[in-house]
């Protein structure tokens, strides 16, 4: 969503003009002055509350989705987040804007079997079993089933070192259930309790660890974007030059795992920021993340992006990442923050809000890397840094 000049409004005026256009009640209005959660209602959502702890809530601007306007809550302390990942959307927007596409909503449940006395003979009742079992697990989670969700697939995997001693001989039997809009992890972790038994009897062995697996590689979103090189540039340095450091940046990140884990951070900036905005599960989205990107053996980027010179100097870059997030259940019926975010993105499914978060990620880690490229990250970090704490701004250095 285009709003030129919004950074420069006051704050009420910002507020005003999401009223506008999302047609926000007074209730909302309400909720973006208090934060959107009670002490009573954070009594019920965790134990020993004292308080309750608040974040900034901004909105990225500048986003075009496939096609589509968005407005993006992003809930973060750090300052220049918002702003810059706004910035990197808007030079998107140059190219035709980020596309994006998502997996189903599919969630692995593990069920680990210990004692197994025979691992193949065990793999091959299950495999043999398999219709049965996807049945059982679907009556775990009938309204899962009823909704279009439920089981989709199971897999049999001896990890290594299963083969071990009699007490230590594991099979770990992974089961893909189609969360549908949920995020899933309680849907999820009650399949895995609830068919451990019967997966434990006909392998011959006995249950151990049953949960979830944040490692959601069959829920990932992939972002592409194409950028003109002319719209890269700065101050000091003209746009095919910013175009071809980018590029420099990224092969860095993806030949040293070092330069790879910070590369990720500046993604993860924006992504953890909406997916907190939207009361999901940040922590999970990160385990997922990182283990994603070491799952080849070394630490990798999670976003790349190359110089190409077709029909005019272009930037295109693509990020590729689990991302296991819902519209419905979760926090939503205790934190009206949450729904209000979700509210003013307007996703239609999670697989949406999914795409609307990897490309925030990717505004994220362009800016960072342009910066990088041109004036150096602590210009304009610290300019931000210095508005958010009330230092005044540093003076410009006199001509020449």
């Amino acid at each position: 969503m285009r709003i030129p000049g919004f950074y420069k409004l006051p704050l009420g005026a910002r507020q005003d003009e999401l009223q506008t256009r999302h047609d926000l009640t007074e209730a909302d209005a309400h909720t973006l002055n208090a934060g959107g959660l009670s002490t009573h209602d954070a009594d019920r959502l965790v134990e020993n509350a004292v308080g309750i702890y608040n974040l900034p809530l901004g909105v990225g601007l500048n986003f075009l989705i496939n096609g589509r306007e968005f407005a993006v809550p992003m809930a973060v302390e750090e300052p220049s987040v918002i702003a810059a990942a706004s910035n990197a959307a808007r030079m998107v927007r140059e190219g035709g804007g980020f596309t994006a596409e998502a997996d189903e909503s599919i969630m692995t449940a593990q069920v680990e079997l210990l004692s197994v006395p025979d691992l193949a003979l065990a793999r091959a009742r299950i495999e043999a079993e398999r219709n049965a079992i996807l049945i059982a697990a679907d009556e775990i989670v009938p309204r899962l089933k009823a909704r279009g969700g439920g089981m989709r697939d199971l897999e049999v995997r001896i990890p290594p070192g299963g083969n071990g001693k009699s007490a230590d001989r594991r099979l770990i039997v992974h089961l893909y259930i189609d969360c549908r809009d949920a995020m899933g992890a309680n849907l999820v972790n009650a399949v895995a309790e609830g068919i451990a038994a019967q997966l434990a009897s006909i392998a011959g062995g006995r249950p151990g660890l049953r949960i979830l697996s944040n490692l959601t590689d069959r829920r990932c979103v992939r972002v592409r974007a194409r950028i003109p090189a002319h719209a890269l540039g700065a101050e000091d340095i003209d746009g095919v030059e910013a175009a071809r450091e980018i590029a420099s940046a990224s092969r860095f990140a993806e030949d040293d795992p070092y330069r790879a884990a910070t590369h990720n951070k500046g993604i993860m900036n924006g992504v953890d920021a909406v997916v907190l905005a939207t009361g999901n599960d940040w922590r999970g989205v990160e385990a997922g993340a990182h283990a994603f990107a070491a799952r080849k053996g070394i630490y990798r980027p999670l976003c790349t992006w190359k110089f190409v010179e077709n029909d005019g100097a272009w930037l295109e870059g693509f990020l590729e990442m689990p991302m296991a997030v819902g519209i419905v259940g979760g926090t939503l019926s205790h934190h009206s923050g949450a729904r209000l975010s979700l509210k003013l993105i307007g996703a239609r499914s999670a697989g949406e809000l999914g795409m609307v978060v990897g490309a925030t990620g990717m505004a994220s880690n362009l800016a960072a890397l342009r910066v990088l490229a041109t004036e150096g990250i602590q210009r304009g970090h610290m300019r931000c840094h210095r508005r958010a704490t009330g230092i005044p701004p540093a003076p410009e250095k006199a001509p020449g």
